[in-house]
Protein backbone atom coordinates (compact mmCIF):
# COMPACT_ATOMS: atom_id res chain seq x y z
CA UNK A 1 0.00 0.00 0.00
CA UNK A 2 1.68 3.16 -1.18
CA UNK A 3 -0.65 5.96 -0.14
CA UNK A 4 -3.38 6.15 2.46
CA UNK A 5 -5.84 8.97 2.96
CA UNK A 6 -7.07 9.10 6.52
CA UNK A 7 -10.12 11.07 7.53
CA UNK A 8 -11.38 11.99 10.97
CA UNK A 9 -14.93 13.29 10.98
CA UNK A 10 -16.14 15.36 13.88
CA UNK A 11 -18.90 17.73 14.93
CA UNK A 12 -17.36 21.11 15.45
CA UNK A 13 -19.20 23.24 18.00
CA UNK A 14 -19.22 27.02 18.46
CA UNK A 15 -20.78 28.39 21.65
CA UNK A 16 -22.55 31.76 21.83
CA UNK A 17 -25.81 33.56 22.49
CA UNK A 18 -28.66 34.32 20.13
CA UNK A 19 -30.90 37.34 20.48
CA UNK A 20 -32.62 37.16 17.14
CA UNK A 21 -32.87 34.86 14.14
CA UNK A 22 -30.94 36.33 11.28
CA UNK A 23 -31.16 35.30 7.63
CA UNK A 24 -28.16 36.26 5.59
CA UNK A 25 -25.69 35.14 2.99
CA UNK A 26 -22.18 35.70 4.14
CA UNK A 27 -18.69 35.37 2.80
CA UNK A 28 -16.07 33.56 4.87
CA UNK A 29 -12.45 34.54 4.99
CA UNK A 30 -10.15 32.18 6.89
CA UNK A 31 -6.57 32.55 7.93
CA UNK A 32 -4.51 30.19 10.03
CA UNK A 33 -1.62 30.88 12.35
CA UNK A 34 0.75 27.95 12.29
CA UNK A 35 2.12 28.70 15.74
CA UNK A 36 -1.20 28.52 17.58
CA UNK A 37 -3.22 26.42 15.06
CA UNK A 38 -6.11 28.82 15.55
CA UNK A 39 -8.49 29.32 12.66
CA UNK A 40 -9.90 32.84 12.43
CA UNK A 41 -12.85 33.82 10.26
CA UNK A 42 -14.83 36.90 9.30
CA UNK A 43 -18.40 36.96 7.96
CA UNK A 44 -20.52 39.82 6.68
CA UNK A 45 -23.97 39.96 5.14
CA UNK A 46 -27.30 41.74 4.74
CA UNK A 47 -30.62 41.25 6.58
CA UNK A 48 -34.09 41.91 5.30
CA UNK A 49 -37.03 42.23 7.71
CA UNK A 50 -40.75 42.55 7.05
CA UNK A 51 -43.30 43.63 9.66
CA UNK A 52 -47.07 43.22 9.21
CA UNK A 53 -49.93 43.64 11.64
CA UNK A 54 -53.06 45.59 12.60
CA UNK A 55 -52.39 49.33 12.82
CA UNK A 56 -48.90 48.91 11.55
CA UNK A 57 -47.63 50.20 8.27
CA UNK A 58 -46.06 47.34 6.43
CA UNK A 59 -42.51 48.17 5.72
CA UNK A 60 -39.23 46.46 5.17
CA UNK A 61 -35.85 47.40 6.30
CA UNK A 62 -32.41 46.26 5.23
CA UNK A 63 -29.88 45.81 7.93
CA UNK A 64 -26.39 44.45 8.26
CA UNK A 65 -24.61 41.70 10.13
CA UNK A 66 -20.95 41.04 10.72
CA UNK A 67 -19.35 38.29 12.76
CA UNK A 68 -15.82 37.55 13.85
CA UNK A 69 -14.67 34.39 15.52
CA UNK A 70 -12.13 31.65 15.93
CA UNK A 71 -11.88 27.93 16.52
CA UNK A 72 -9.11 25.82 18.03
CA UNK A 73 -8.45 22.08 17.93
CA UNK A 74 -9.79 20.03 20.82
CA UNK A 75 -8.84 16.40 21.41
CA UNK A 76 -7.33 14.13 18.82
CA UNK A 77 -10.27 13.08 16.70
CA UNK A 78 -10.82 16.24 14.66
CA UNK A 79 -12.95 18.24 17.10
CA UNK A 80 -12.74 22.01 17.50
CA UNK A 81 -13.95 24.52 20.04
CA UNK A 82 -14.30 28.25 19.56
CA UNK A 83 -16.34 31.40 19.86
CA UNK A 84 -18.03 33.61 17.32
CA UNK A 85 -18.98 37.24 17.97
CA UNK A 86 -21.28 39.20 15.76
CA UNK A 87 -23.19 42.44 15.41
CA UNK A 88 -26.31 42.84 13.35
CA UNK A 89 -29.11 45.34 12.84
CA UNK A 90 -32.76 44.55 12.26
CA UNK A 91 -35.40 47.22 12.27
CA UNK A 92 -38.91 48.27 11.42
CA UNK A 93 -40.96 51.41 10.92
CA UNK A 94 -44.51 51.83 12.33
CA UNK A 95 -46.18 55.20 12.10
CA UNK A 96 -43.56 57.57 13.53
CA UNK A 97 -41.80 54.97 15.55
CA UNK A 98 -38.55 53.45 14.45
CA UNK A 99 -36.77 50.57 16.09
CA UNK A 100 -33.32 49.25 15.38
CA UNK A 101 -32.28 46.02 17.06
CA UNK A 102 -28.69 44.94 17.49
CA UNK A 103 -27.91 41.36 18.25
CA UNK A 104 -25.20 38.83 18.86
CA UNK A 105 -25.11 35.95 16.41
CA UNK A 106 -23.43 32.55 16.22
CA UNK A 107 -23.16 29.48 14.01
CA UNK A 108 -24.65 26.55 15.94
CA UNK A 109 -22.43 23.86 14.49
CA UNK A 110 -20.12 22.98 11.68
CA UNK A 111 -19.11 19.62 10.26
CA UNK A 112 -15.40 19.51 9.64
CA UNK A 113 -13.25 16.65 8.41
CA UNK A 114 -9.56 16.53 9.14
CA UNK A 115 -7.69 14.87 6.28
CA UNK A 116 -4.19 13.44 6.29
CA UNK A 117 -2.23 11.77 3.48
CA UNK A 118 0.39 9.22 4.50
CA UNK A 119 2.96 7.40 2.39
CA UNK A 120 3.93 3.75 2.58
CA UNK A 121 6.12 4.41 5.64
CA UNK A 122 3.35 6.27 7.50
CA UNK A 123 4.97 9.68 7.03
CA UNK A 124 2.60 12.63 6.70
CA UNK A 125 2.60 14.15 3.21
CA UNK A 126 -0.34 16.56 3.43
CA UNK A 127 -3.14 17.64 5.72
CA UNK A 128 -6.13 19.97 5.54
CA UNK A 129 -9.67 20.46 6.86
CA UNK A 130 -12.73 20.38 4.60
CA UNK A 131 -16.30 21.51 5.32
CA UNK A 132 -19.15 20.02 3.30
CA UNK A 133 -22.12 20.49 5.66
CA UNK A 134 -24.10 23.49 6.97
CA UNK A 135 -23.56 26.23 7.77
CA UNK A 136 -20.51 26.53 5.51
CA UNK A 137 -21.85 24.16 2.83
CA UNK A 138 -18.55 23.89 1.00
CA UNK A 139 -19.60 20.58 -0.56
CA UNK A 140 -18.25 21.19 -4.06
CA UNK A 141 -14.97 22.55 -2.73
CA UNK A 142 -14.60 19.58 -0.36
CA UNK A 143 -15.35 17.11 -3.16
CA UNK A 144 -12.77 18.73 -5.44
CA UNK A 145 -10.19 18.60 -2.64
CA UNK A 146 -10.70 14.86 -2.09
CA UNK A 147 -10.58 14.00 -5.80
CA UNK A 148 -7.48 16.16 -6.28
CA UNK A 149 -5.66 14.53 -3.36
CA UNK A 150 -6.44 11.03 -4.67
CA UNK A 151 -5.02 11.96 -8.07
CA UNK A 152 -2.08 14.00 -6.85
CA UNK A 153 -0.76 11.47 -4.32
CA UNK A 154 -1.93 8.32 -6.15
CA UNK A 155 -3.87 7.20 -3.10
CA UNK A 156 -4.71 3.50 -2.95
CA UNK A 157 -6.93 3.31 0.15
CA UNK A 158 -8.98 5.62 2.35
CA UNK A 159 -9.31 5.12 6.11
CA UNK A 160 -12.20 6.78 7.96
CA UNK A 161 -12.36 7.01 11.73
CA UNK A 162 -15.47 5.41 13.22
CA UNK A 163 -16.25 8.40 15.44
CA UNK A 164 -18.66 11.28 14.99
CA UNK A 165 -20.27 11.51 11.53
CA UNK A 166 -18.32 8.53 10.14
CA UNK A 167 -21.38 7.35 8.18
CA UNK A 168 -21.78 10.80 6.61
CA UNK A 169 -18.09 10.84 5.78
CA UNK A 170 -18.20 7.40 4.19
CA UNK A 171 -21.23 8.35 2.09
CA UNK A 172 -19.52 11.53 0.94
CA UNK A 173 -16.28 9.73 0.03
CA UNK A 174 -17.92 6.86 -1.86
CA UNK A 175 -20.15 9.21 -3.86
CA UNK A 176 -17.21 10.85 -5.63
CA UNK A 177 -15.65 9.76 -8.91
CA UNK A 178 -11.94 9.03 -8.89
CA UNK A 179 -9.33 8.22 -11.51
CA UNK A 180 -8.57 4.86 -9.92
CA UNK A 181 -10.09 2.01 -7.95
CA UNK A 182 -10.16 2.84 -4.25
CA UNK A 183 -10.89 0.81 -1.15
CA UNK A 184 -12.61 2.62 1.71
CA UNK A 185 -12.26 1.29 5.26
CA UNK A 186 -13.79 2.40 8.55
CA UNK A 187 -11.09 2.15 11.24
CA UNK A 188 -11.50 2.09 15.01
CA UNK A 189 -10.62 5.38 16.71
CA UNK A 190 -10.20 3.82 20.17
CA UNK A 191 -7.25 5.49 21.84
CA UNK A 192 -6.56 7.91 18.96
CA UNK A 193 -7.25 10.96 21.11
CA UNK A 194 -5.00 9.52 23.84
CA UNK A 195 -2.18 9.09 21.36
CA UNK A 196 -2.63 12.50 19.69
CA UNK A 197 -2.15 14.32 23.00
CA UNK A 198 0.68 12.09 24.21
CA UNK A 199 4.39 12.85 24.37
CA UNK A 200 4.92 10.21 21.70
CA UNK A 201 2.72 12.08 19.24
CA UNK A 202 4.31 15.43 20.12
CA UNK A 203 7.76 13.96 19.49
CA UNK A 204 6.64 12.55 16.13
CA UNK A 205 4.75 15.64 14.95
CA UNK A 206 5.87 18.63 17.01
CA UNK A 207 4.71 21.14 14.39
CA UNK A 208 1.13 19.81 14.09
CA UNK A 209 -1.93 19.97 16.34
CA UNK A 210 -3.78 17.02 17.88
CA UNK A 211 -6.29 16.74 15.04
CA UNK A 212 -3.56 16.16 12.47
CA UNK A 213 -1.86 13.60 14.71
CA UNK A 214 -5.20 11.81 15.14
CA UNK A 215 -5.73 11.67 11.36
CA UNK A 216 -2.25 10.21 10.82
CA UNK A 217 -2.91 7.60 13.50
CA UNK A 218 -6.12 6.52 11.73
CA UNK A 219 -4.23 5.99 8.46
CA UNK A 220 -1.39 4.11 10.14
CA UNK A 221 -3.85 1.76 11.84
CA UNK A 222 -5.00 0.62 8.43
CA UNK A 223 -1.47 0.15 7.13
CA UNK A 224 0.13 -1.54 10.15
CA UNK A 225 -2.20 -1.81 13.19
CA UNK A 226 0.31 -3.39 15.56
CA UNK A 227 2.93 -0.72 14.91
CA UNK A 228 0.46 2.00 15.83
CA UNK A 229 -1.47 0.43 18.72
CA UNK A 230 1.65 -0.36 20.77
CA UNK A 231 1.99 3.41 21.32
CA UNK A 232 -1.22 3.47 23.39
CA UNK A 233 -1.77 2.29 26.96
CA UNK A 234 -3.60 -1.02 27.06
CA UNK A 235 -6.46 0.50 29.06
CA UNK A 236 -7.18 2.98 26.24
CA UNK A 237 -7.29 0.58 23.31
CA UNK A 238 -10.92 -0.44 23.88
CA UNK A 239 -10.75 -4.22 23.91
CA UNK A 240 -13.13 -5.17 26.69
CA UNK A 241 -15.38 -4.18 29.55
CA UNK A 242 -13.04 -4.41 32.54
CA UNK A 243 -9.72 -3.10 31.20
CA UNK A 244 -9.80 -0.13 33.60
CA UNK A 245 -10.51 -2.29 36.64
CA UNK A 246 -7.67 -4.79 36.45
CA UNK A 247 -4.13 -4.25 37.66
CA UNK A 248 -2.55 -1.95 35.08
CA UNK A 249 0.93 -3.42 35.55
CA UNK A 250 -0.34 -6.91 34.79
CA UNK A 251 -2.38 -5.58 31.87
CA UNK A 252 0.72 -3.93 30.37
CA UNK A 253 2.73 -7.13 30.93
CA UNK A 254 0.07 -9.20 29.16
CA UNK A 255 0.02 -6.80 26.21
CA UNK A 256 3.82 -6.88 25.96
CA UNK A 257 3.78 -10.69 25.92
CA UNK A 258 1.17 -10.67 23.15
CA UNK A 259 3.19 -8.23 21.05
CA UNK A 260 6.35 -10.27 21.56
CA UNK A 261 4.52 -13.41 20.45
CA UNK A 262 3.34 -11.66 17.27
CA UNK A 263 6.84 -10.38 16.57
CA UNK A 264 8.35 -13.84 17.03
CA UNK A 265 5.66 -15.45 14.88
CA UNK A 266 5.49 -13.15 11.85
CA UNK A 267 8.17 -10.51 12.41
CA UNK A 268 7.61 -6.83 11.66
CA UNK A 269 7.64 -4.80 8.48
CA UNK A 270 10.89 -2.85 8.59
CA UNK A 271 9.47 -0.06 6.43
CA UNK A 272 6.32 0.62 8.46
CA UNK A 273 7.23 -0.42 12.01
CA UNK A 274 7.09 2.39 14.56
CA UNK A 275 9.86 3.11 17.03
CA UNK A 276 7.77 1.57 19.80
CA UNK A 277 7.23 -1.67 17.90
CA UNK A 278 10.91 -1.93 16.96
CA UNK A 279 11.88 -1.85 20.65
CA UNK A 280 10.22 -5.29 21.00
CA UNK A 281 12.82 -6.72 18.58
CA UNK A 282 15.82 -8.49 20.08
CA UNK A 283 18.91 -6.28 20.01
CA UNK A 284 17.03 -3.01 19.45
CA UNK A 285 16.69 -0.48 22.25
CA UNK A 286 14.81 2.84 22.10
CA UNK A 287 17.80 4.78 20.73
CA UNK A 288 18.62 2.31 17.96
CA UNK A 289 14.94 1.94 17.06
CA UNK A 290 14.70 5.72 16.68
CA UNK A 291 17.82 5.71 14.49
CA UNK A 292 16.14 3.18 12.17
CA UNK A 293 13.04 5.36 11.87
CA UNK A 294 15.15 8.49 11.27
CA UNK A 295 17.21 6.72 8.59
CA UNK A 296 14.03 5.51 6.89
CA UNK A 297 12.53 8.99 6.93
CA UNK A 298 15.65 10.56 5.47
CA UNK A 299 16.59 7.92 2.88
CA UNK A 300 13.30 6.26 2.01
CA UNK A 301 12.28 2.63 2.55
CA UNK A 302 14.86 -0.08 3.15
CA UNK A 303 15.56 -2.18 0.06
CA UNK A 304 17.48 -4.94 1.86
CA UNK A 305 18.43 -6.14 5.31
CA UNK A 306 22.08 -5.33 4.61
CA UNK A 307 21.13 -1.67 4.46
CA UNK A 308 20.48 -1.84 8.21
CA UNK A 309 24.24 -1.79 8.71
CA UNK A 310 24.21 1.83 7.47
CA UNK A 311 22.01 2.89 10.38
CA UNK A 312 24.02 4.82 13.01
CA UNK A 313 25.06 2.68 16.01
CA UNK A 314 23.93 -0.55 14.27
CA UNK A 315 26.78 -2.89 15.12
CA UNK A 316 27.38 -6.44 13.96
CA UNK A 317 26.02 -7.93 17.20
CA UNK A 318 22.80 -5.91 17.12
CA UNK A 319 22.33 -6.76 13.44
CA UNK A 320 22.81 -10.46 14.18
CA UNK A 321 20.13 -10.35 16.89
CA UNK A 322 17.47 -8.30 15.06
CA UNK A 323 17.79 -9.10 11.35
CA UNK A 324 15.78 -12.35 11.42
CA UNK A 325 12.71 -10.58 12.85
CA UNK A 326 12.66 -7.71 10.33
CA UNK A 327 10.81 -8.23 7.04
CA UNK A 328 11.00 -6.28 3.79
CA UNK A 329 8.07 -7.10 1.47
CA UNK A 330 8.85 -6.91 -2.27
CA UNK A 331 12.56 -6.91 -1.51
CA UNK A 332 14.97 -7.77 -4.35
CA UNK A 333 16.15 -10.78 -2.36
CA UNK A 334 13.04 -12.82 -1.41
CA UNK A 335 14.82 -14.09 1.69
CA UNK A 336 14.61 -10.55 3.14
CA UNK A 337 10.89 -11.18 3.60
CA UNK A 338 11.37 -14.43 5.47
CA UNK A 339 12.53 -15.68 8.85
CA UNK A 340 15.77 -16.97 7.30
CA UNK A 341 18.64 -15.12 8.96
CA UNK A 342 21.14 -13.34 6.65
CA UNK A 343 23.92 -15.55 8.00
CA UNK A 344 22.04 -18.54 6.49
CA UNK A 345 21.58 -16.96 3.04
CA UNK A 346 24.71 -18.76 1.64
CA UNK A 347 23.16 -22.11 2.54
CA UNK A 348 19.95 -21.37 0.62
CA UNK A 349 21.94 -19.97 -2.30
CA UNK A 350 24.07 -23.13 -2.40
CA UNK A 351 20.95 -25.30 -2.40
CA UNK A 352 19.51 -23.29 -5.31
CA UNK A 353 22.83 -23.56 -7.17
CA UNK A 354 22.89 -27.34 -6.71
CA UNK A 355 19.35 -27.54 -8.15
CA UNK A 356 20.31 -25.21 -11.01
CA UNK A 357 17.68 -22.63 -10.15
CA UNK A 358 17.33 -19.22 -8.52
CA UNK A 359 16.36 -18.64 -4.89
CA UNK A 360 13.04 -17.19 -6.02
CA UNK A 361 12.31 -20.31 -8.12
CA UNK A 362 13.28 -22.50 -5.17
CA UNK A 363 10.76 -20.75 -2.93
CA UNK A 364 7.95 -20.92 -5.49
CA UNK A 365 8.47 -24.57 -6.55
CA UNK A 366 7.42 -27.31 -4.14
CA UNK A 367 8.78 -29.91 -6.58
CA UNK A 368 12.28 -28.41 -6.39
CA UNK A 369 12.20 -28.32 -2.60
CA UNK A 370 11.15 -31.97 -2.47
CA UNK A 371 14.44 -32.93 -4.16
CA UNK A 372 16.56 -31.39 -1.38
CA UNK A 373 18.54 -33.69 0.89
CA UNK A 374 19.18 -31.35 3.82
CA UNK A 375 21.64 -33.81 5.43
CA UNK A 376 24.13 -32.91 2.67
CA UNK A 377 24.33 -29.37 4.05
CA UNK A 378 25.09 -30.20 7.69
CA UNK A 379 28.34 -28.55 8.80
CA UNK A 380 30.12 -28.14 12.13
CA UNK A 381 28.39 -24.74 12.50
CA UNK A 382 25.02 -25.53 10.87
CA UNK A 383 23.10 -28.44 12.37
CA UNK A 384 20.03 -30.35 11.26
CA UNK A 385 17.57 -28.31 13.42
CA UNK A 386 18.71 -25.08 11.70
CA UNK A 387 18.34 -26.65 8.26
CA UNK A 388 14.87 -27.94 9.17
CA UNK A 389 13.79 -24.43 10.21
CA UNK A 390 15.13 -23.04 6.92
CA UNK A 391 13.14 -25.59 4.90
CA UNK A 392 9.97 -24.83 6.84
CA UNK A 393 10.39 -21.13 6.14
CA UNK A 394 11.00 -21.76 2.42
CA UNK A 395 7.66 -23.58 2.35
CA UNK A 396 5.82 -20.55 3.75
CA UNK A 397 8.01 -17.44 3.40
CA UNK A 398 6.71 -14.30 5.05
CA UNK A 399 3.75 -16.22 6.44
CA UNK A 400 1.09 -14.00 7.98
CA UNK A 401 -1.75 -15.85 9.78
CA UNK A 402 -4.14 -12.91 9.41
CA UNK A 403 -6.93 -13.07 6.85
CA UNK A 404 -7.00 -10.67 3.93
CA UNK A 405 -8.61 -7.39 5.00
CA UNK A 406 -12.17 -6.97 3.78
CA UNK A 407 -14.06 -3.84 2.90
CA UNK A 408 -16.97 -3.52 5.33
CA UNK A 409 -20.14 -1.55 4.66
CA UNK A 410 -23.12 -0.88 6.94
CA UNK A 411 -26.67 -1.11 5.62
CA UNK A 412 -27.22 2.08 3.60
CA UNK A 413 -30.92 2.16 4.51
CA UNK A 414 -30.28 2.33 8.26
CA UNK A 415 -29.18 5.73 9.56
CA UNK A 416 -31.09 6.03 12.87
CA UNK A 417 -32.82 3.71 15.33
CA UNK A 418 -36.15 4.72 13.77
CA UNK A 419 -35.09 2.98 10.54
CA UNK A 420 -34.96 -0.43 12.26
CA UNK A 421 -37.71 -3.03 12.07
CA UNK A 422 -38.00 -6.38 13.81
CA UNK A 423 -36.66 -9.25 11.75
CA UNK A 424 -34.26 -7.04 9.79
CA UNK A 425 -30.88 -8.65 9.00
CA UNK A 426 -27.89 -6.34 9.20
CA UNK A 427 -24.09 -6.41 9.00
CA UNK A 428 -22.31 -5.28 12.15
CA UNK A 429 -19.02 -5.05 14.00
CA UNK A 430 -18.46 -6.37 17.52
CA UNK A 431 -17.17 -3.45 19.61
CA UNK A 432 -17.47 -4.83 23.16
CA UNK A 433 -17.71 -8.23 24.84
CA UNK A 434 -19.12 -8.88 28.30
CA UNK A 435 -19.98 -11.93 30.38
CA UNK A 436 -23.62 -11.65 29.30
CA UNK A 437 -23.03 -11.21 25.56
CA UNK A 438 -21.60 -8.67 23.15
CA UNK A 439 -22.47 -5.27 21.75
CA UNK A 440 -22.57 -4.79 18.00
CA UNK A 441 -22.20 -1.58 16.01
CA UNK A 442 -24.78 -1.59 13.20
CA UNK A 443 -23.97 1.87 11.87
CA UNK A 444 -26.15 4.04 14.13
CA UNK A 445 -25.57 5.87 17.38
CA UNK A 446 -27.07 3.10 19.52
CA UNK A 447 -25.27 -0.25 19.82
CA UNK A 448 -27.27 -3.47 19.76
CA UNK A 449 -26.94 -6.23 22.39
CA UNK A 450 -26.56 -9.87 21.43
CA UNK A 451 -27.29 -11.80 24.62
CA UNK A 452 -25.08 -14.80 25.33
CA UNK A 453 -28.11 -17.03 24.69
CA UNK A 454 -28.43 -15.55 21.17
CA UNK A 455 -24.81 -15.87 20.06
CA UNK A 456 -25.07 -19.27 18.41
CA UNK A 457 -27.33 -22.25 17.78
CA UNK A 458 -25.71 -24.02 20.71
CA UNK A 459 -25.08 -23.39 24.38
CA UNK A 460 -22.41 -20.73 24.95
CA UNK A 461 -20.89 -20.18 28.37
CA UNK A 462 -18.12 -17.82 27.32
CA UNK A 463 -18.89 -15.22 24.59
CA UNK A 464 -15.19 -14.94 23.69
CA UNK A 465 -15.32 -18.47 22.27
CA UNK A 466 -17.78 -17.28 19.62
CA UNK A 467 -16.96 -13.62 18.92
CA UNK A 468 -13.96 -11.32 19.12
CA UNK A 469 -13.44 -7.57 19.20
CA UNK A 470 -13.89 -5.91 15.75
CA UNK A 471 -15.24 -9.13 14.23
CA UNK A 472 -17.63 -8.69 11.29
CA UNK A 473 -20.94 -10.43 12.00
CA UNK A 474 -24.48 -10.80 10.67
CA UNK A 475 -27.27 -10.02 13.13
CA UNK A 476 -31.06 -9.96 13.15
CA UNK A 477 -33.16 -7.39 15.01
CA UNK A 478 -35.26 -9.07 17.72
CA UNK A 479 -36.77 -6.03 19.47
CA UNK A 480 -36.49 -2.24 19.52
CA UNK A 481 -37.16 -0.02 22.55
CA UNK A 482 -37.37 3.49 21.11
CA UNK A 483 -38.06 5.13 24.46
CA UNK A 484 -35.01 3.62 26.17
CA UNK A 485 -32.92 3.50 22.96
CA UNK A 486 -32.19 -0.20 23.33
CA UNK A 487 -31.83 -2.80 20.58
CA UNK A 488 -31.91 -6.57 21.05
CA UNK A 489 -30.12 -8.62 18.39
CA UNK A 490 -29.56 -12.30 17.62
CA UNK A 491 -26.97 -14.25 15.66
CA UNK A 492 -28.89 -17.52 15.69
CA UNK A 493 -29.70 -19.07 12.34
CA UNK A 494 -27.38 -16.71 10.45
CA UNK A 495 -24.30 -17.66 8.45
CA UNK A 496 -21.24 -15.93 9.89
Amino acid sequence: MKKVLSIVAALLLCVGTQAQIVSSRSAIVKTQKQASNTQWFLRAGLNIMNLNGDGVEADSNIGYNATFGYQKPMGGAGAYWGMEFGLGSRGFKADEMKCIAHNIQYSPFTFGWKIGVADAQGSLLHNETIYSHPPKNEYSQAARSIVKLVEQYQIEAIAIGNGTASRETEQFITSQRYDRELQVFVVSEDGASIYSASKTARDEFPEYDVTVRGAVSIGRRLMDPLAELVKIDAKSIGVGQYQHDVDQTLLKKSLDQTVESCVNLVGVNLNTASRHLLTYISGLGPALAQNIVDYRTENGPFSSRKELLKVPRMGAKAFEQCAGFLRIPQAKNPLDNSAVHPESYPIVEQIAKDLNCTVDELIKSKELRSRIDIKKYVTPTVGLPTLTDIMQELDKPGRDPRQQIQVFEFDKNVKTIEDLTEGMELPGIVNNITNFGCFVDIGIKEKGLVHVSQLADKFVSDPTTVVSIHQHVRVKVMSIDLERKRIQLTMKGLNQ
